[in-house]
């Protein structure tokens, strides 16, 4: 394609991958950030493009520029001509009228996931495995650090090169500050910061449940459109993910709800007020926090596969807290905490085979446990412990 655009929040690594990466070594570089820039593309945009190829970085602080991106596009079409960042989804910002359809390639870089940061690559190829219809029953446990130690550090490099907790609760401090004082204006109108912190915290402990957003506006006293509107905002900037419900049809009993997730645990661990391993392992909705640090590497694992999409799967009376979809295949995750598994542990991921395997190549179901083994459970189901996924 001819243009490249690596999306994602604020500090994820951005900026750093396209300056240091081998392919972008010899491209000309250029950034929104830097105030002539950006006064260089309100004036005259097309210039900008005089020098190919060029990588500009924050695009999203001038998206009009956009257009002038197109038009050269459409003059000169040569592959990887021009390379843009941004903190923000451009398909979902407000007055932006080119989405480059047909011009573009867009990739979403993720916050780093443990396992990720610390090289242990073997994680996502697990995950992969999961989606043979043979994988040999492997379990690995080294990982260097409690999943709840994980869960508070997020996946944001800054903040995952720091030792202390108390380090890291100031950076996801500082973090969650600069977002609302400075990122928040570039995204959209907001009448009061006060109100919008309420909302995000009061989503932060929503996290893993299912979006009700009449409940949300509620409790963080605000209108229903003003929350809808907040939501859209963090959505926008990277914040939070909604996963929606896998279905084959409309069927009654499906739940049509999203579910909410924090593309970063630790900036939600934060606006939770938790900061060390005992304030995770006191909740006593522990299992949602799990649920989180899971998501966190399923993330990072679907960045690099473009053809891979992430849902929860609900149809009364049974769930699955995650189905990963490759191609024509489903892998079904449930969480537990326990560290055994029982026949109640199964029933969802039973009846989630039942509804999709005539449908689908590969409908594996996985419960991520506490335990040390990986278990073959029978019926193309497999237990794999949380270690070997932290």
């Amino acid at each position: 394609m001819p243009v490249v655009v690596i999306s994602g929040a604020r500090q994820t690594g951005k900026t750093t991958l396209v300056k240091k990466a081998k392919s972008c070594l010899k491209r000309k570089f250029l950034s929104f950030d830097d105030l002539d820039v950006l006064d260089q593309a309100k004036r005259s945009p097309d210039s900008l493009l005089n020098e190919l190829p060029v990588t500009i970085d924050e695009v999203q602080r001038y998206p009009d520029f956009l257009l002038s991106v197109k038009k050269k596009v459409d003059d000169q079409r040569n592959p990887g001509m021009i390379l843009l960042t941004g903190s923000a989804n451009l398909a979902l910002m407000r007055g932006v009228s080119e989405s480059l359809a047909g011009r573009a390639l867009y990739v979403e870089q993720a916050p780093f996931c443990a396992a990720e940061w610390f090289g242990r690559t073997a994680v996502f190829t697990l995950i992969d495995a999961f989606f043979d219809k043979t994988m040999p029953l492997v379990a690995r446990n080294d990982a260097q650090t409690s999943w709840e130690s994980s869960f508070l550090s997020g996946g944001y490099p800054s903040v995952m090169q720091l030792q202390s907790p108390e380090e890291r609760s100031l950076w996801h401090s500082g973090y969650i500050k600069t977002y609302l004082e400075r990122d928040l204006r570039m995204l959209g109108e907001i009448s009061s910061i006060i109100d919008f912190q309420r909302l995000m915290r009061m989503a932060a402990l929503r996290t893993a449940r299912l979006l009700n957003q009449s409940e949300l506006a509620r409790d963080a006293g605000l209108s229903q459109s003003t929350c809808h509107r907040y939501l859209n905002l963090l959505e926008t900037g990277y914040q939070i993910s909604r996963m929606h419900n896998l279905t084959l049809n409309r069927a009654k009993g499906l739940v049509k709800s999203a579910k909410l997730m924090w593309s970063d645990s630790g900036i939600c661990a934060n606006l939770a007020h938790m900061y060390n391993e005992e304030d995770v392992r006191g909740r006593a909705d522990v299992g949602f926090w799990l649920e989180q640090h899971v998501f966190q590497t399923l993330q990072a694992w679907k960045a690099s596969h473009y053809n891979a999409s992430i849902h929860y799967w609900h149809q009364r009376p049974h769930e699955v807290d995650f189905v990963l979809q490759k191609d024509n295949r489903l892998v079904a995750i449930e969480i537990k905490l326990s560290s055994q598994i029982r026949t109640d542990d199964i029933k969802g991921l039973q009846a989630f085979q039942e509804t999709f395997k005539r449908h689908f190549a590969v409908t594996r179901g996985i419960v991520i446990y506490s335990g040390k083994d990986m278990k073959d459970l029978g019926n193309d189901m497999l237990a794999v412990p949380i270690q070997s996924l932290t």
